[in-house]
């Protein structure tokens, strides 16, 4: 990849993803529709995207990575989630995208910059729920926590507090350190939430497969998913991104017989690759 196709920091790393969510959206079969995209690609992210194609054909992980965390999201939408906060929210437009209940109030928390373009790139666009943005340092303690207060108090339109709140942290913990996660696993264990979904990819770092020298992966504890259950976390759904590549036809033809072989321990991941979207409960 060409010097000038690397990031200058992680939030760029959104623009890449949301170029993938445009391809997969114009497949004729595509998994989700994502209208969007495109635009919060821009060249930037399109070309990110081309330079990586040989080694992610198509995106296969992120497309499969956005499909299982909107069929979590609707599901627990079932089961009467009344708010969500997505951390670290990048170019994510699932509130104009996911057909949302008009009542459900949709929180996101980004760093300024990337909250302020994100605001002006959709400025015409409206969302199916009630939306907030919030520019915010999440790294910072202090912010962090008056975030999750503020996003969990009363708003318009319900104007009462959240009772069934879910968290989503899509494509933020690779790039943090294991002591920034656990300080976030603690300070989401509130009442108010019910779900924290996260994906989860072991390996990357130890092999060092990060994709960009300004991104690089820090989150790969030894113990895998263990690390959770340890800080009193409940995996209650853990769907691996390569099985479920195989199963929604996204895995190019020459990896699929992989698929077959035994799978990682997510527990005791070793050295070997692995990856999952996870739903998350409090004990």
């Amino acid at each position: 990849m060409d010097e000038a196709d690397v990031p200058t920091d992680v939030s760029d790393t959104a623009r890449w993803v949301a170029a993938y969510r445009a391809q997969e959206s114009a497949r004729p079969d595509a998994l989700f529709r994502d209208p969007l995209a495109d635009k919060l690609a821009g060249e930037q992210g399109r070309a990110m995207a081309a330079a990586a194609e040989r080694t992610l054909s198509g995106g296969w992980p992120i497309v499969v990575r956005t499909k299982l965390i909107d069929d979590l999201i609707r599901d627990c939408l079932a089961q009467g989630c009344d708010r969500v906060l997505n951390l670290a929210a990048g170019f994510d437009t699932r509130p104009y995208r996911l057909d949302l209940p008009p009542e459900l109030l949709w929180v996101e928390a980004d760093l300024p910059a990337m909250t302020h373009e994100k605001e002006a790139a959709l400025a015409g666009a409206t969302p199916k729920c009630a939306l907030l943005r919030r520019a915010v340092d999440l790294a910072d303690e202090q912010a962090r926590q008056a975030f999750l207060d503020e996003a969990l108090d009363a708003h318009e339109p319900a104007n009462k507090p959240a009772t069934k709140a879910l968290v989503l942290t899509e494509g933020l913990l690779s790039y943090l350190e294991p002591d920034t996660v656990a300080g976030l696993a603690t300070v989401l264990d509130r009442p108010e939430i019910a779900w924290w979904i996260a994906d989860i990819a072991l390996g990357l770092a130890k092999m060092k497969l990060s994709m960009f020298r300004n991104a690089p992966l820090r989150f790969d504890p030894p113990n895998g998913v263990a690390f959770f259950e340890e800080l009193g976390w409940r995996i209650t759904d853990m769907e691996p991104i390569f099985i479920n590549a195989r199963k929604l036809r996204r895995m190019p033809w020459y990896m699929r017989p992989f698929t077959y072989l035994p799978q990682p321990n997510p527990r005791k991941p070793g050295r070997q690759v692995w990856s999952a979207v996870t739903r998350l409960q409090h004990e």
